[in-house]
């Protein structure tokens, strides 16, 4: 692998340093409706709107300090992105969380990912793999909680994690591809969320990181795809087993 160019590297393969709960747009530019958006999706993906809750018009226009109109366009695009749902006599709802859904998701994103890796991996680059070693090396170095004696968020982790799983999928051809990649991301996010305060951390996650870049590295595909596949397998067992309460049961 070339030692050389790491400084371009990220912006090249256009790999983003920002939050892992990107605004749809930004600057002067952005409208009430894409404002809305954003903010609506931050509160579903972090859980500060429940599983089930009714989004009601009056909640939504309090609480978002908007119309019905630039509301409704929010909710319709985040009903696409699977994160409402719309019910004839009841409206919008934020997405059930379930244990069965968890599983459906994750099992989707590795054979998705693998999809993407492969072709990622086919398409290898020296600026591409310089890019992984930056960013699993940023990950090594910050830290995974904003607090020491329990978790708290920290947004620069989660931004550097966020681009690190996008960087291994960024040479895979398919915007398409990588979009739906980027959605399943989301919602796992927010089954993250939702049960992270009890179940952070059980495993060096930063060893499970070094594993799919020595993979990779290395050029033995079918071992970064097993390292990936059993990075996201861990974060679903986690959760599993230390809170199945926190979920919608299958039959509820």
């Amino acid at each position: 692998m070339a030692r050389h160019g790491w400084g371009n590297a990220m912006y090249s393969l256009g790999v983003s340093s920002s939050s892992p709960l990107p605004s749809s747009s930004g600057g002067l530019g952005q409208t009430q409706a894409s404002s809305v958006y954003d903010r609506l999706r931050r509160d579903l993906l972090t859980g500060r709107l429940a599983p089930g809750q009714r989004l009601t018009a009056r909640f939504l226009m309090e609480r978002y300090e908007a119309g019905q109109t630039p509301l409704r366009e929010a909710l319709n695009r985040l009903s696409s992105d699977g994160l409402v749902v719309f019910q004839d006599q009841r409206g919008f709802t934020v997405a059930t969380a379930s244990i069965d859904e968890l599983t459906e998701l994750t099992e989707t994103r590795c054979w998705v990912e693998e999809i993407a890796l492969r072709r990622s991996m086919a398409a290898a680059t020296p600026e591409w793999e310089e890019t992984l070693v930056v960013l699993c090396h940023r990950l090594l170095r910050t830290t995974r909680s904003a607090s020491d004696e329990h978790y708290a968020e920290n947004l620069e982790w989660e931004n550097v994690h966020r681009s690190f799983h996008r960087a291994l999928l960024s040479m895979c051809g398919s915007r398409p591809l990588r979009i739906f990649c980027d959605q399943l991301a989301d919602q796992l996010y927010r089954y993250r969320q939702l049960s992270v305060q009890k179940s952070y951390p059980r495993r060096n996650i930063n060893e499970e990181h070094q594993s799919i870049l020595a993979a990779i590295l290395q050029d033995d595909c079918d071992a970064a795809v097993a390292a990936l596949q059993a990075h996201y397998r861990a974060t679903a067992s986690v959760i599993l087993a230390d809170l199945p309460h926190a979920f919608d049961s299958a039959e509820g």
